[in-house]
């Protein structure tokens, strides 16, 4: 309870911190793509096109033939476990644990599969999208270099995949999105990130939603 307080706490600093600076112009001989922000619920995802992905993550591709999109998202095993096999576990994620990726293949668009209002994109070039892949890459436990699924994951063109990180209630999902984003050199605050509000109001800012 005392951790659930602190965090609460967190929220309400955060949102006082300044916000950061939009996302540059886009200069001409500088190649633009994607990366896709996802917010479901309380949860937050980062997707990339199939063909922006650059090795070592394009190896994932294969797991998830005729897909447009990959999505990838972070969270607590045993919750996510129990939770694709619909036994609840919600309380698990509150208690530090091993972490799961859990990767999805889109053959339709982002917005078409989560709806336009909970996706945006955030063009950035082809290196700052590579440093985020390599992020989410390195976020997944290797064996020693051989990337295999953990696990079916809860819906079809899912699959979970065992992560090299743990997950516990300062360290949760939209805290690795967050990092995700970081990592490709966008300006967004990663400390005290906590709840997907709080990463969600930092990437309309970049985007320049309404």
């Amino acid at each position: 309870m005392r951790r659930a307080l602190a965090a609460l706490c967190l929220v309400g600093l955060c949102a006082c911190a300044r916000l950061p600076a939009r996302l540059p112009e886009p200069q001409a001989a500088d190649p633009r793509v994607d990366i896709f922000v996802i917010r479901r619920g309380w949860h937050v995802d980062v997707g990339f096109a199939a063909a922006d992905l650059a090795p070592p993550l394009a190896s994932l591709a294969a797991y998830f033939p005729g897909a447009r999109y990959l999505v990838f998202g972070f969270g607590d095993r045993r919750y996510l476990l129990a939770k694709a096999r619909d036994s609840g576990g919600s309380l698990a994620a509150l208690w530090p644990g091993p972490g799961l990726i859990l990767a999805t293949g889109l053959r339709a668009t982002p917005p078409a599969a989560f709806g336009a209002g909970h996706v945006l994109a955030l063009p950035v070039s082809a290196v700052q999208a590579q440093a985020a892949q390599r992020f989410v890459w390195n976020s997944i436990a290797q064996h020693p270099a051989v990337v295999s699924p953990y696990a079916e994951g809860p819906y079809p063109g899912s699959l979970f995949f065992a992560a090299a990180e743990h997950y516990d209630a300062f360290d949760t999902c939209n805290t690795w999105a967050a990092r995700a984003l970081a990592a490709a050199g966008l300006a967004i605050r990663t400390r005290g990130v906590v709840f997907a509000g709080q990463i969600w109001s930092q990437v309309r800012h970049l985007a320049g939603a309404p």
